[in-house]
């Protein structure tokens, strides 16, 4: 691929932006020295202002999303793309969320431009364990664990049940609740369905990834030990 557009692609500007940024010189290789649109350059030694070039094609990145933001790129409020530098959202292949968090639900966000990966991840077969952290309005009332277990929920509007989920109390009003599925609002609905409402949602681990110490707002690519990590815990 010519490195116009490489660079274009990876949404630092159209062609002929790039093409401007080559003619001023601000693309050099590691040493400095300044590159041409036709030369052939490793990617690891392409430098744009001094700085990396980003990571190419098949980005994966774990946000630690707040709540406030919503998962979308036409959404008039804060969106998770504020939170990464702002040519990310421009990149193609798309740097989508890999299944989404509502605006009020805070945690463990994925993202790739890998469609094979995207697919693997979200896919029923995957049966990726999602553990999240419900607040609720009101005590739980004792059966709520043999409820969500027994693979029979229905929720309204749908025609199928629930695969089992998993229900670890942690006090009257807080819970862990780990699904192998996604959908809708689920852990909202979850809940509303055994009578009780959540006021706080987190999602602190997705498969064998977890947040751990990062910040809320803040971001990092994930490599190659990442993604074998994340789908070591597949539930067989």
């Amino acid at each position: 691929m010519k490195l116009v557009k490489l660079i274009a692609n990876l949404g630092y500007g159209s062609r002929k932006e790039v093409a401007a940024m080559f003619r001023d010189g601000r693309i050099t290789d590691a040493e400095g020295e300044v590159l041409y649109a036709d030369d052939r350059v490793e990617h690891d030694a392409i430098r744009v202002d001094g700085a990396p070039l980003d990571p190419p094609a098949g980005l994966a990145l774990m946000l630690h999303k707040p709540t406030g933001y919503t998962c979308s790129t036409k959404d008039p409020g804060r969106v998770i793309y504020d939170l990464l530098p702002s040519r990310y959202r421009l990149r193609s292949p798309l740097l989508s969320p890999v299944g989404r968090l509502d605006r009020d639900t805070s945690g463990l966000l994925l993202m790739t431009d890998d469609g094979q990966l995207l697919h693997r991840i979200v896919s029923p077969k995957s049966h990726l364990p999602k553990v999240y952290e419900a607040t609720l309005a009101s005590d739980l009332r004792g059966d709520e664990a043999a409820v969500f277990a027994g693979g029979t929920l229905m929720l309204e509007s749908e025609k199928t049940p629930l695969a089992p989920a998993t229900l670890e109390v942690l006090g009257p009003r807080r819970a862990w609740l780990t699904l192998t599925e996604g959908r809708y609002h689920q852990v909202r609905r979850m809940f509303a369905a055994v009578g009780n409402h959540v006021e706080a949602l987190h999602r602190p681990r997705i498969g064998g990834l977890a947040l751990d110490d990062l910040p809320a707002g803040q971001w990092r690519a994930l490599g190659a030990a990442d993604l074998q990590r994340l789908f070591e815990s597949a539930v067989p």
